[in-house]
């Protein structure tokens, strides 16, 4: 008796769960994840550094005529933000310009620079791209 209640459960089970995909709405599909977009850069982030081994006080001696070129390039666009580093000597630039090369040939055109007593590190910046996902997928037409 009990195997024939168990037998008699599980098909009635089986006919439900049948039944229930049967009259259930399809699912809608499974969106197919979009390959992210390219960011395009609108910045570059320029950290600049002594070279290891530079005696501070032979940059320091520069340092009138650096900080006056690099005002002038702020009040010409290039530079639009511009930062101290907290753990060691050494700036953070945000440029206006979107070319590596150009900033490149603009930071090495300035006192320190020229001196060969600072380099920087280049990084092309643009738009924070997770935030598309707000947006969502472009409207169908």
């Amino acid at each position: 008796m009990t195997h024939r209640i168990f037998t008699l459960t599980a098909a009635l089970l089986a006919a439900c769960l049948a039944t229930s995909r049967a009259t259930a709405a399809p699912s809608p599909p499974m969106p197919s994840p979009m390959a992210p977009s390219p960011v395009p850069t609108t910045h570059i982030l320029a950290i600049g550094t002594l070279v290891p081994g530079v005696d501070p006080q032979k940059a320091q001696a520069i340092l009138p005529e650096e900080v006056r070129a690099t005002v002038k390039l702020h009040l010409d666009g290039k530079i639009d933000q511009w930062f101290s580093l907290t753990r060691q000597r050494g700036v953070v630039f945000v440029l206006n310009v979107t070319d590596e090369a150009e900033a490149h040939a603009m930071l090495e055109a300035l006192p320190l620079g020229q001196a060969r007593l600072m380099t920087f590190q280049l990084l092309p910046i643009g738009p924070l791209n997770p935030l598309r996902q707000l947006i969502g997928p472009p409207a169908s037409r």
